[in-house]
């Protein structure tokens, strides 16, 4: 795969989730249009999206339902497009969420490979491929953000990293959609810093590309351990999300 070949399939995904055309996110306008259902969407998501707002640097492509449709649109066309993802900006069309039941839930940054980049980097302990039955066992809370047990179905390929017998890091792949994989880390803390993370990262990478998948990765604006490790491994930020949700949602996450 080529970087071109794969910004048009995470392009098409993205398209496919929000109910656009892939072009549109090309666009140097915003762009509105009304969510639906769509069984090819990434199957995490919640679909359809009440307000959900994407990124990939030139404009907006919002997702919406029709009785937010208007507001959103005058606020993508109010601010400029980074801005729109931020406080104190962000914040006008929180208001103007809170007034039907909703608010901004979650708001992610979306990284993929650059093939320029992207290679096997070593660390000092055994790497291993691990399949479905391999990691069957490993559901537990030092492995939640390579693995997630409410989608046990979807994880497809992992690679664990060993000190001795001593599982110390995993790499996890969710197959998410038809063609794209996400990959999560998780790295005991008592061996972070010790390259094991962008190890485990960088080959899953490789062995997703092999396996004919785009891989890609999620982390939060603030979380810069996982936003270096995401760099360090050869991937590079490509789009941004910001999604509403409803109140009630939102408070149970707060607890």
């Amino acid at each position: 795969m080529t970087n071109n070949e794969i910004l048009e399939i995470a392009m098409y995904q993205s398209a496919t989730d929000l109910g656009c055309c892939p072009d549109d996110f090309r666009l140097h306008k915003n762009k509105v249009v009304l969510s639906g259902n769509n069984p090819d969407a990434r199957k995490y998501l919640t679909l359809p999206f009440y307000c959900n707002l994407v990124s990939y640097g030139n404009n907006i492509v919002a997702s919406v339902d029709s009785e937010i449709a208007d507001i959103v649109e005058n606020y993508i066309n109010k601010y400029p497009v980074e801005h729109c993802f931020e406080p104190p900006n962000m914040y006008r069309l929180n208001e103007a969420l809170e007034k039907k039941n909703m608010g901004i839930g979650l708001m992610s940054e979306y990284f993929l490979p650059d093939i320029t980049a992207l290679r096997e980097i070593q660390c000092d302990y055994e790497m291993k491929i691990l399949l479905p039955g391999d990691f069957a066992n490993l559901y537990t809370s030092e492995w939640s953000n390579a693995l997630c047990e409410k989608r046990k179905q979807l994880d497809v390929l992992a690679v664990a990293a060993y000190d001795k017998n001593k599982l110390i890091g995993l790499a996890g792949c969710s197959a998410d959609c038809q063609s794209m994989w996400q990959i999560g880390i998780d790295v005991l803390p008592e061996y972070r810093r010790r390259n094991i993370a962008s190890a485990l990262t960088s080959r899953l990478a490789l062995e997703t590309i092999y396996r004919g998948k785009v891989p890609f990765y999620c982390a939060a604006w603030s979380n810069i351990r996982s936003v270096r490790n995401a760099i360090k491994s050869g991937f590079k930020p490509t789009w941004v999300e910001m999604n509403a949700q409803c109140i009630s949602s939102i408070s149970e996450r707060n607890k």
